[in-house]
């Protein structure tokens, strides 16, 4: 006869894929009822009563359940979580602007790259795994969260375009490439300077994570800016289980630098997935190669990591070329070495992540409204 307790073990393989933690851990499951003959009902609490991930939370509850000694059925219902729940979740999880509603349920994983220093061309990097991984069949998401330092939509030929909304009052990210990709880029005058403080970063960084309709993605890179500093944190918050990908050059001293970001990885528990070592020496367009930052930096770094090196890869002067004209490199010129360089990392990227493709059971909604126009509400 199956018992509460092992129901409620059971229970915890379910994962609430915004917040990345089981149903157990959150205090969403409020009450298991085990009947006569093995038949359990289990009620499941909501953060909100329009949830759109309750198919995927009624289907993890059952499967789990059901694999249990003893039991014959399962009945799954729903309710909602209290205010005052709610609340003791927000501050449980560090997170006092509110809990999510389902933009991110659909995104399987999550790889913030990072660098200790600016200066690295970690976001040509982030532009052309993004690109070398839809070029791979996978579908891909870009957030730009070098809000100081944004240059996505430049590197992906967006500039001066601007974002739509639902009907369901979600941003629609730009698509280019086959990319899906937002920026805060989209939301100011081109070449306009951003000067916020901590809050109004952590506010906007939510909004870019929760109220764009991002869809189905295999993997949503996220460009962070350099450093260990508010935007990191704030990721690593929102994202428990987000990995970290870290870009380094060879030069001994970028090596040290970017040992930092692995520190404040560490220190806020982000799993780091792993190194790729750019400008791994120039390759002219004959072929020839010149170490100019000298060798072996990112080697090093994932050796002290115990990560594996993804990748090394050039400078060339077609990667600076497409970068000005907004086209990945691997898209323009896939045989180029900088970009055979890339696809070699994007499939190591891919090995180290097996999973099984996004297809959460949503629930059925209306055909939207035509979208229009939007701007972002910041303050």
């Amino acid at each position: 006869m199956p018992t509460q307790e092992t129901i409620l073990e059971a229970l915890k393989v379910v994962i609430d894929p915004e917040l990345r933690r089981d149903i157990v851990e959150l205090g969403m499951v409020r009450s298991i009822d085990v009947k006569d003959g093995g038949v359990v009902d289990v009620t499941v609490s909501l953060t909100t009563p329009g949830c759109p991930i309750k198919n995927h939370f009624q289907t993890g509850v059952a499967t789990a359940v059901r694999g249990v000694e003893g039991v014959t059925g399962v009945n799954v219902g729903f309710d909602v979580l209290t205010d005052a729940e709610k609340s003791g979740l927000q501050r449980k999880l560090g997170r006092p602007g509110g809990l999510p509603e389902g933009a991110l349920a659909e995104v399987a994983n999550v790889i913030c790259v990072g660098s200790g220093k600016g200066g690295v061309g970690k976001s040509s990097l982030t532009v052309n795994l993004a690109a070398a991984l839809s070029a791979e069949g996978k579908r891909v998401g870009v957030l730009d969260a070098d809000v100081w330092g944004y240059s996505i939509p430049r590197m992906l030929g967006l500039g001066g375009q601007r974002p739509k909304v639902s009907d369901q009052r979600k941003i629609l990210p730009l698509e280019a490439h086959g990319l899906k990709v937002m920026s805060i880029g989209f939301f100011i005058k081109e070449d306009e300077a951003v000067v916020w403080r901590g809050p109004m970063l952590h506010k906007a960084l939510t909004q870019f994570l929760e109220d764009v309709s991002w869809g189905t993605l295999d993997y949503l890179l996220i460009d962070l800016p350099p450093g260990t500093g508010d935007v990191s944190m704030t990721l690593a918050q929102l994202l428990p289980q987000a990995q970290f990908m870290i870009v380094t050059t060879p030069q001994d001293t970028a090596q040290k630098v970017a040992r930092r970001s692995a520190e404040m990885a560490d220190k806020v528990k982000l799993e780091i997935a792993g190194v790729i070592e750019n400008m791994a020496g120039f390759t002219t367009p004959s072929g020839e190669r010149y170490p100019i930052f000298g060798e072996g930096g990112g080697q090093t770094l994932a050796d002290e990591l115990d990560v594996p090196l993804l990748g090394k890869v050039p400078l060339t002067m077609a990667l600076r070329e497409n970068a000005d004209a907004g086209v990945p490199l691997v898209e323009a010129d896939p045989g180029d070495a900088a970009a055979q360089a890339v696809r070699h990392a994007a499939r190591g990227l891919i090995a180290l992540m097996p999973m099984q493709p996004v297809g959460l059971p949503m629930m059925a909604e209306p055909e939207p409204a035509a979208p229009v126009g939007m701007s972002l509400p910041m303050a």
